[in-house]
């Protein structure tokens, strides 16, 4: 992975089509995972919000640990830890987790999956985020992806905005029910 330093054309200030609060972004290691899990459960809780059915579980902690753990050894699962640069250098201040998996029944028969995508709030809205989606683009590309999709809340209208702006639409769509 680049980061916006590492950018062609460099000189000081973020180039053109990189973030404006830049970031070092890399693949996690096992050692990221004291820092990654609870981002993860901050979106899983934001998630609650947008809809009760997404309840986070009393052991979603451990869940998270089991779930990361397990994709940073698949090869087929993308997952990225990004670093803040300056003050918060070498911090981890974001997460992206993806999956590559096969459509069986469709054209491209390879889709790249962004499950999650999480941010702390002071790296919000500078662009940030277009360069995890844009960087996590290529990474699935280059694991064999034809096509790339996000999964998101339904009710999470910032979510379907962001990757609207971006060129994605919707393609299925899943309805639930308690029982």
């Amino acid at each position: 992975m680049t980061t916006p330093e590492d950018s062609p054309g460099h000189s000081g200030g973020a180039p053109a089509d990189s973030p404006a609060v830049p970031i070092h972004l890399r693949p996690a290691r096992p050692a990221d995972l004291p820092t990654l899990v609870p981002l993860l459960l901050r979106l899983k809780r934001l998630n609650e919000e947008f809809d009760p059915l997404l309840k986070v579980r009393e052991d979603a902690a451990e869940q998270a640990k089991a779930v990361l753990t397990s994709n940073l050894a698949d090869p087929k699962s993308l997952v990225l830890a990004a670093e803040g640069v300056g003050p918060d250098k070498d911090k981890v201040v974001g997460i992206v987790r993806a999956v590559v998996r096969e459509r069986p029944f469709y054209v491209p028969e390879h889709e790249g999956v962004i499950l999650d995508i999480y941010l702390l709030p002071l790296y919000r809205r500078h662009g940030v985020g277009e360069y995890l989606l844009r960087e996590a683009s290529a990474a699935l590309k280059a694991k064999g992806a034809e096509i790339v999709t996000a999964e998101f809340p339904a009710q999470n209208e910032i979510a379907a905005k962001f990757y609207a702006k971006r060129g994605f639409r919707p393609i299925t769509e899943i309805h639930a029910r308690a029982l």
